[in-house]
């Protein structure tokens, strides 16, 4: 056997020679490697934080030391460490700090946790939610209303984030001076009764800030624990590098601390929101003055923590009826969704960005959108090239051919979360009809037409579930949890989705040379499966677990059975 190692090749008998013996080496596997071959290997050897050796377990065997550990794999199959292109990380740390709504399945069973929560709390001490989806999750397909709130926690503000819109309760409207003559904010829309003109409780985009600005910080140590916490949860799902979303300078400093410490298990690359919201609330001139003083740019940092780019938003929801869509909606072809941003505004913000060395990440879900997003981009290139930078199309939801073509010639990738049809497809055909639903994350067309360099994916947790195999089940099969097909003709091999979320989702922080692929040199980030993702069942795909998870050569996680 040879081993590639750097430019030399060496032979495993003198390969300890030349690097000293593996601290730890994995035997008996199967090991998918996600090489530029995908080759398929039966072991590897561990120096240090990085891989040593890949091959068979006989030549990786000879290379054992005195103080070498030994694992026997006993057939199970490794993948690299899993990347998740688009994530809330840090929304994870929450669980134990907000009621938890995600897997109530009525408005009686929610409200019945609010109140909970509510006779255990000090009293005026606010309520917050955890992420959920009450119009895609609850029998009554419906958010909760400011009135059934009231009645929950009469004595404790409430406010309920769900993705782009929040809900609250009367205190905390009043709390955040919120009346039924109050405005909508820029980018932003306080819903109201249509009948009676008050006050719903619901606040879209911008609005939703009102309330969540004045919500009391965590303290510093707290968001440290929320960090680790969340760290913790996405290694149990085999991931081992994530990008942020949207991560605010307080969120940052805590990911600083959890680093300086060495109690990294997950490696961070940063979509930076400078102001918290999605969209910046400095003018323009600000935000001009903000990047020319800020002394870095995108992917600053290392291994561990860096900054992948600036993350802005353009549009809303499918699932939220706020996708901005060319054709208008079905229902109302004069209703075209949610533009949260002036375009002229939007560009400057970009050409911005582009100017001081930042690249830049959009939420863009409907077509209409996406057009922005491109015009935005072909301005900024205009300026200041953008080729090479790969500047991204977060979401892409509806993204069209000939968008995809546009997004190809300027070097822009885009990362989609096919977990949205998981448990949401069915709330998409009600909104944008059954031709929408179909075409939605259609990953056959965007790797066929942009290839796999410049396409990954992501979950967009806590927004969807986190667990990548069943991110991979939807991509494979096109299947929601009920076993409805949408797209069928969308459907992508076991290769491709597994290269989604490894060596193609590497591209996006620019990190293909350290992960994403098990190969001598990189870094030895692994996670071994419960089953092979290769030869099961479609329907096994979903069931697939982590049985361990290793960053830098360390385990971080290892499921009990």
């Amino acid at each position: 056997m040879n081993i590639e190692v750097g430019s030399v090749a060496k032979s495993a008998a003198n390969i300890a020679t030349v690097l000293g013996f593996p601290d730890t080496v994995y035997l008996n596997a199967k090991v998918i490697t996600a090489d530029k071959d995908f080759s398929i290997a039966e072991a590897v050897a561990i120096r240090g934080d990085r891989f040593l050796a890949v091959g068979k377990s006989s030549d990786i065997e000879r290379l054992v030391g005195p103080d070498t550990t030994i694992v026997d794999l006993k057939g199970s199959t490794v993948l690299p460490g899993l990347i998740d292109t688009h994530a809330h990380v840090e929304r994870a740390g929450l669980l134990k700090f907000v009621v938890s709504l995600n897997d109530v399945a009525t408005v009686a069973q929610a409200l019945e946790r609010i109140a909970d929560q509510a006779k255990r709390a000090p009293k005026g001490s606010w309520i917050r939610g955890g992420m959920w989806h009450p119009v895609a999750q609850l029998a009554e397909k419906r958010v909760l209303t400011r009135q059934e709130l009231d009645r929950a926690a009469p004595d404790h503000p409430v406010y309920l984030p769900i993705g782009h819109f929040g809900l609250a309760n009367s205190l905390a409207l009043k709390l955040a001076g919120i009346t039924k003559d109050s405005h909508d904010p820029d980018g932003g829309i306080i819903h109201r009764d249509p009948a009676t003109g008050e006050l719903n409780g619901t606040l879209e985009e911008g609005a939703g800030d009102i309330v969540a600005n004045i919500l009391p910080e965590w303290t510093p140590e707290e968001r440290v624990v929320q960090v680790r916490a969340a760290m913790d949860y996405f290694n149990s799902f085999g991931i081992t590098s994530a990008i942020s979303a949207a991560v605010d300078p307080a969120t940052i400093r805590a990911h600083q601390q959890v680093r300086r410490r060495g109690d990294a298990s997950l490696r961070i690359s940063a979509m930076y929101a400078p102001t918290g919201g999605l969209n910046p609330t400095m003018t323009n001139d600000e935000w001009e003055k903000f990047f020319s003083r800020i002394g870095a740019a995108s992917d600053f940092g290392d291994e561990w923590l860096s900054f992948s780019g600036v993350k802005l938003q353009i549009d809303g929801g499918m699932t939220l009826r706020t996708a901005a869509m060319r054709d208008g909606y079905p229902d109302d072809r004069n209703y075209h969704g949610t533009i949260v941003i002036e375009p002229d505004r939007f560009n400057a913000l970009v050409a911005t960005a582009n100017r001081y060395g930042w690249r830049v990440g959009v939420h863009a879900v409907g077509d209409a959108a996406i057009d922005r997003v491109l015009d935005a981009y072909a301005l900024a290139d205009a300026e200041k090239s953008i080729k090479d930078r790969r500047f991204i199309v977060i979401h892409g939801s509806l993204i069209r051919r000939d968008q995809m073509e546009r997004a190809l010639r300027l070097g822009v990738r885009v990362d989609a979360q096919s977990s949205f049809l998981w448990d949401k497809a069915a709330v998409v055909k009600r909104y944008l009809g059954q031709e929408n639903v179909d075409s939605a994350f259609p990953m056959r067309t965007l790797i066929d037409v942009m290839g796999l360099d410049s396409v990954a994916e992501g979950t967009d947790y806590p927004i969807n579930v986190l667990n990548p195999f069943v991110n991979i089940y939807v991509m494979v099969t096109r299947r929601d949890k009920n076993g409805d097909i949408y797209g069928a003709s969308e459907a992508v091999t076991r290769e491709e989705a597994i290269r989604l979320y490894t060596s193609a989702a590497s591209r996006y922080s620019f990190s293909e040379s350290l992960t994403g692929s098990i190969e001598p040199g990189k870094l030895a980030d692994m996670v071994v499966l419960s089953d092979d993702i290769l030869t099961v069942g479609d329907e096994a795909l979903k069931s697939i677990t982590a049985k361990r998870t290793v960053v830098g050569g360390k385990t971080v996680f290892q499921s009990a059975d």
